[in-house]
């Protein structure tokens, strides 16, 4: 018998446990952690209670008051009417015209927008060409001029385009207002790809479109979902570029949304407001909480590094 299966068998308390004390899971300090994190979510969560209990509630239950009391009788006909039904200036057919609008310019405007932006990206990155940093500046450079200082410059090319008015004009405008901020991303995601990694693949015989294509974008997935969360969420809640840029045959589901909480014409019907409002929000929350954490893992993997 070894002298530690003697010394244990003499002391039957065992040996004497060694290292840090284990945290109790119940102290004060996760109490105040916890607490204040529960006050945070509250505050944030509170006013979309709000809304969609006021949407689920028939207008004289709202006139009674008491907006945080769950509904009594719960109906969806304010739901109905915000999405066809609901008057958005001379039309009357609600959300519906403005949704399928904000589709159309939606899906080009985040395809090219990232198309343009990750091969940009890339090019700055792994095919140096001479005046590419004066390139990379500018563009950079563009991305911090407000928009509004741009609008009327803009309304005169569109309209010399023949393009005012339309919706192509529209995703022609959030195509280049996208590229700045993407290129930047891109850039700075392919520049942590090691270097020899390309290099092997040029002395294999590879050039440029076969690198991009059969190496650098299929290991860049997390970066593509953060471009394409930020595009669907800058895009999907433009208001400013919508209402100059369109006509109101044309006008995306911000503009209508907009339409109807400031129409002014009979009674003010606020569950229809709080329906119209969560079904206008509802696509960039779907497509953030389905790619959320390739999301998170795009920004942690170079996103923001530079």
């Amino acid at each position: 018998m070894s002298d530690s299966a003697r010394s244990a068998a003499a002391d039957p308390s065992g040996p004497v446990p060694t290292g840090p004390r284990p945290r109790r899971r119940v102290s004060r300090g996760n109490v105040m952690l916890y607490g204040t994190l529960i006050v945070i979510a509250v505050y944030y969560l509170l006013p979309l209670y709000v809304m969609v209990v006021t949407s689920l509630k028939g207008m004289p239950e709202i006139r009674v008051g008491n907006i945080f009391a769950p509904p009594v009788e719960v109906t969806f006909e304010p739901w109905v009417k915000a999405w066809g039904e609901a008057c958005t200036g001379l039309n009357c057919d609600g959300l519906s015209r403005g949704f399928w609008n904000s589709v159309s310019i939606l899906v080009p405007s985040v395809v090219l927008s990232i198309a343009v932006s990750s091969i940009s990206g890339y090019a700055l990155t792994a095919w140096r060409f001479r005046g590419s940093e004066t390139f990379f500046t500018i563009l950079i450079f563009g991305a911090f001029i407000p928009y509004q200082v741009m609008l009327y410059p803009l309304v005169i090319l569109l309209r010399e385009l023949g393009l005012y008015g339309s919706l192509w004009g529209l995703v022609l405008v959030h195509t280049i207002f996208g590229m700045p901020i993407l290129t930047l991303l891109f850039r700075n995601y392919f520049a942590t790809v090691p270097k020899e990694l390309i290099k092997a693949a040029r002395v294999d015989g590879a050039e440029f479109w076969t690198i991009f294509l059969k190496i650098l974008a299929p290991m860049s997935l997390p970066i593509f979902v953060v471009a394409v969360i930020l595009q669907v969420t800058g895009i999907w809640n433009d208001f400013l570029f919508g209402v100059v840029f369109t006509r109101p045959e044309t006008y995306p589901m911000t503009v209508q949304l907009n339409n109807i909480v400031n129409s002014v014409q009979g009674v003010k019907e606020y569950n229809v407001n709080m329906a119209a409002t969560i079904l206008t929000g509802l696509v960039p929350l779907t497509v953030y909480f389905v790619s959320g954490k390739l999301f998170v893992r795009g920004i942690a993997a170079g996103a923001v590094k530079g």
